[in-house]
C-alpha cells in the first residue's frame, strides 16, 4: 500500500505554514529575497576585522564605495583600538604657558606658534593649572588690570589608555576641543586635542595652506618663492632645486632643517643652508608643516644671519 501524500499546504499561507507550523505573534518575518538569502548562505559576512577590511577593499575595486569612503570606514574600525597615547603629542613638544610670564613674552609665543589653546603652568611642566584660550589673551590689551588667572579655562585629564571612541564621545558631550594626557605615575604625558582624533578618521585636515593640486608638496608663490611641506621627500626637493642633499640620512624636508638647527623649529624662525632660506610658516603637533623656502646668495644670507 503507497503512503498517503501530504496535504499541500492552503494557497496563500505564510512560509512559516507553508513548512508545517505557525508563526509566532512576535515573530518577524524575513523579507529578504529568496536571491539575497541565496548569495548570504554562499558568501557568509566576515568573521574578523581583517576579513571587513578586506571586504571594504573588494568594494571599492568593484566601485560600489568611494576611495575616500572605504578610506574612512577603515579609520573607524582602526580607532577602535586605539587610544589617548596612540596620538598624543608628546609633553617634550608641548607649547606651554608660565602663569607668571610677562605678557609681551605670553604673547609672543601665541603669535610664534599660532595654537588656539594653550596649557597654562605655575612652577613648573608638570603643573598645568589651566587652559588658556588665545583669543582671551587679548582681553589684557584692553584690561590690563585683569588677573590673567581669571581667563583660564578647567583643564581636563585622561590617562594614555583612554580609548579614542571614549575620547571622542567626551569631546562632543563636553564641548572640550583638548585634554592633556597623563601616564600611570600622573605625571604629563602629552597632550590631544579633538582634532587629532577626528584625523585618525578623515585623514589630515586641510588648513589655510593646504593645496590638493600639488601632491610633491612643493608649490611656486607670486614671489618667486616656494612653499614647501615639511613632509616633502627629500628625493623631491632635490629634483626641484637641482640639488643633491643627502637622502640615505633623512626622508623629508623637516627632518633635515631640524637636524641641522638641533631642535624642532619654531613658526618664524629661519634657517639658512645650501644656498637657500627656509622661513618656518605654520607648525602643527611639534612639526613643521609648511617652510617659504627663497634662494640666496652667501652675502644675502650672511646679512640676513647679521
Amino acid at each position: 500500500m503507497s503512503e498517503p501524500q501530504p496535504s499541500r499546504p492552503p494557497k496563500g499561507g505564510s512560509p512559516s505554514e507553508q513548512r508545517g507550523h505557525r508563526a509566532g505573534p512576535h515573530q518577524r518575518l524575513d523579507k529578504r529575497t529568496l536571491f539575497e538569502r541565496l548569495v548570504e548562505f554562499l558568501s557568509p559576512g566576515p568573521d574578523s576585522r581583517e576579513e571587513l577590511i578586506e571586504t571594504l577593499a573588494e568594494a571599492e575595486h568593484r566601485e560600489l564605495i568611494e576611495p575616500q569612503s572605504r578610506a574612512m570606514l577603515e579609520g573607524v574600525l582602526r580607532m577602535a583600538d586605539m587610544v589617548a597615547g596612540d596620538v598624543m603629542v608628546a609633553a617634550p613638544r608641548m607649547d606651554l604657558l608660565d602663569i607668571d610670564a610677562p605678557y609681551d613674552e605670553l604673547l609672543n609665543l601665541v603669535i610664534e606658534t599660532g595654537h588656539s589653546r594653550f596649557p597654562v603652568t605655575e612652577g613648573g611642566r608638570d603643573n598645568i593649572i589651566g587652559i588658556l584660550m588665545a583669543k582671551d589673551l587679548l582681553k589684557l590689551q584692553r584690561a590690563p588690570e585683569l588677573n590673567l588667572r581669571t581667563l583660564l579655562r578647567p583643564a581636563v585629564f585622561v590617562p594614555e589608555s583612554k580609548g579614542l571612541n571614549e575620547l571622542l564621545r567626551d569631546f562632543r558631550s563636553n564641548r572640550n576641543h583638548l585634554a592633556i594626557v597623563i601616564d600611570e605615575f600622573g605625571t604629563t604625558a602629552g597632550l590631544l586635542t579633538i582634532e587629532d582624533v577626528l584625523e585618525e578618521i578623515v585623514g589630515e585636515i586641510e588648513d589655510e595652506f593646504d593645496d590638493a593640486d600639488a601632491p610633491s608638496g612643493i608649490y611656486t608663490l607670486a614671489d618667486g618663492s616656494y612653499r614647501v611641506a615639511g613632509d616633502a621627500e627629500i628625493a623631491t626637493f632635490n629634483d626641484v632645486f637641482a640639488l643633491s642633499l643627502p637622502e640615505e640620512d633623512f626622508d623629508t624636508v623637516g627632518g633635515l632643517i631640524a637636524h641641522e638647527l638641533g631642535h624642532v623649529p619654531r613658526r618664524g624662525e629661519t634657517v639658512h643652508s645650501h644656498g637657500l632660506s627656509f622661513q618656518v610658516m605654520l607648525t602643527r603637533g611639534g612639526a613643521v608643516r609648511w617652510f617659504r623656502v627663497r634662494r640666496v646668495t652667501p652675502e644675502q644670507a650672511a646679512e640676513l644671519a647679521a
